[in-house]
């Protein structure tokens, strides 16, 4: 019991990441039809935002961390849609998918080639120390990854539910043409909506990285799993990509432990399948026709 207390404590903490950037997906996906492949590698990219901060300029891990997000809110959020998806969007969906997961490529190699191939340490934010509870030993860095996970969640919530500019966004993703009928600046909603997945994948980052590592190819598997997540929530719901990411992390550590670690990486895609075929709208989500 207290192994499988713990197992479900660091499963929840994983999940609590890959729901981070399945949220991405789906705010992307619901304010502009923007399905985003290279999310694994805008993971990736803070990361070593702050580790050629603290090499080349010579700064401390908390400015590098500030000098990280802001550079993630400007490049993985604003320039990305100005540059890439305005540019295509008006082409259609295909163009769109293509080009980011040509944007992912060139994410890995400019990382691989310009700044280092190997694994990087990154520093932990948090002691790395554990605690024991219930006859288990649990990390702090989990507990802690959770707990910063959750409360993001739960001020994203608060934020679309209980804020003008939220309610706003919330309407502009369920029909575009009546919300700017209403008076709302459409234009100015979608580029919050890329800001808010540009800060939810840096966070991701600084909490997933420190137990990882920095590697340029950790976005790989990365952005599988959190969109396998979204789909399995349900891509229509935010908290289906909660949920989603929650049910993948728990069942890839139960996996590891109980079956074989070679599974583990397979777990996604059981999931990914069994939900394609007898629930396609995810476990949350809801069958509509989109109106744009």
């Amino acid at each position: 019991m207290a192994g499988l207390l713990q197992l479900l404590v660091s499963g929840l903490a994983t999940g609590a990441t890959y729901a981070l950037v399945a949220i991405g997906f789906t705010l992307l996906w619901q304010t502009s039809q923007t399905i985003n492949f290279a999310q694994g590698e805008f993971v990736m990219l803070p990361a070593f935002m702050v580790l050629a901060a603290m090499r080349f300029l010579d700064l401390s891990l908390w400015p590098a961390l500030a000098l990280g997000a802001v550079g993630s809110l400007l490049l993985l959020g604003a320039m990305f849609k100005k540059l890439l998806v305005d540019p295509l969007l008006r082409h259609g969906v295909l163009p769109l998918v293509i080009a980011t997961i040509g944007l992912s490529i060139l994410a890995k190699e400019t990382v691989k080639n310009y700044y280092s191939g190997e694994a990087q340490r990154f520093p932990a934010l948090i002691s790395g120390d554990t605690i024991p509870m219930g006859g288990a030993v649990l990390s702090v860095q989990d507990l802690i990854n959770l707990g910063v996970a959750v409360t993001a969640v739960v001020l994203l919530q608060l934020f679309l539910a209980r804020t003008e500019t939220g309610r706003r966004m919330q309407a502009t993703a369920q029909n575009r043409t009546v919300a700017a009928i209403l008076g709302i600046n459409v234009e100015r909603m979608i580029l919050y909506t890329f800001l808010l997945n540009a800060a939810l994948v840096c966070l991701a980052a600084y909490l997933i990285t420190p137990v990882y590592l920095a590697t340029y190819s950790i976005g790989e598997g990365l952005g599988l799993v959190a969109f396998t997540a979204a789909i399995v929530g349900g891509f229509n719901q935010v908290r289906g990509a909660i949920v989603g990411g929650f049910i993948v992390g728990i069942a890839e550590n139960l996996t590891a432990v109980y079956v074989s670690t070679q599974y583990r990486t397979a777990v996604p895609l059981l999931l990914l399948v069994a939900i394609i075929l007898f629930r396609p709208q995810g476990l949350l989500g809801r069958v509509e026709e989109r109106t744009t």
